[in-house]
């Protein structure tokens, strides 16, 4: 059997995504164990990441040998038909990349967001600064919270971090004639998560093809989904596609029979 192998991350959620990268298997088919909860220390001084050991779990299929691939028929794991997909769904685009500019310079005030993160921290007993930017390109207004031991704000998978995102962008849009996009981070967790699920993406793919079997990934957000979209768009090997619904909704990565151009829907 396959020894344990130790996984480290920010979050443990960040840990068992490493895990599943490393060892192409899906969250479902991870055995771990959890080592060390993060620890955020004193001013960053004696932080520990969060540390896991896991391993694949049995596997309820024989694996082809690559010689015999072409000989035997190939086997498509089903765990439910899948839905139609929604007319509404897309082909994934890149979003561009711009330079922030300060607050000062825009006729927008960030001022009753920055009093609602700080009202939510202080009843967390959290202390923290926060810090505001805005992107011309789209209408954000980015909202960045730094302190330490930010963990509690992220939650499982970003979870918390996404709900205060909503709730701040209730208070930036209320009474006001405009719409503002409203962004929240924080230490730097989308950026980490962004390229987290860009690695998850190439290896979950690189075993689809290998293995001419589909993969589905844990349930994702929206934001999260296109990630994994956009990062095998380009891929000749394999197609993506969205089944289930919210919150269960997730992506499935599809081998190719024959090289070709990819679709990919949200």
């Amino acid at each position: 059997m396959e020894e344990y192998r130790e996984f480290t991350g920010k979050t443990v959620d960040e840990a068992i995504t490493d895990a599943c990268s490393s060892l192409l298997v899906t969250s479902d088919e991870l055995d771990y164990v959890v080592i060390r909860q993060p620890v955020s220390g004193f001013l960053g001084i004696g932080s520990k990441d969060a540390l896991i050991r896991a391993r694949k779990k049995q596997s309820d299929y024989e694996e082809i040998p690559e010689e015999e691939r072409d000989e035997r028929p190939v086997r498509e794991k089903k765990k439910f038909s899948a839905p139609k997909e929604r007319a509404e769904e897309k082909e994934v685009e890149k979003e561009p990349e711009v330079e922030l500019v300060p607050m000062s310079e825009t006729d927008i005030s960030a001022d009753a967001g920055v009093e609602f993160l700080k009202d939510i921290l202080r009843e967390m007993e959290i202390e923290a600064d926060v810090k505001t930017a805005f992107n011309p390109v789209d209408d954000t207004v980015s909202f960045e919270i730094v302190g330490t031991g930010m963990g509690l704000l992220i939650g499982k998978r970003g979870k918390t971090l996404d709900a205060l995102q909503y709730l701040l962008s209730l208070v930036m849009n209320k009474g006001s004639e405009r719409y503002i996009r409203v962004k929240l981070d924080t230490e730097d967790y989308r950026r980490r998560r962004k390229e987290t699920l860009e690695t998850l993406a190439r290896n979950m793919a690189s075993k689809a093809r290998k293995s001419r079997r589909n993969v589905e990934l844990e349930p994702m957000n929206a934001y999260e989904r296109r990630i994994i979209h956009y990062s095998l768009q380009n891929n000749r090997y394999v197609t993506t596609h969205s089944e289930g619904e919210d919150p269960y909704r997730h992506v499935v990565i599809v081998p190719n029979q024959a090289t070709g151009s990819s679709r990919h829907y949200n």
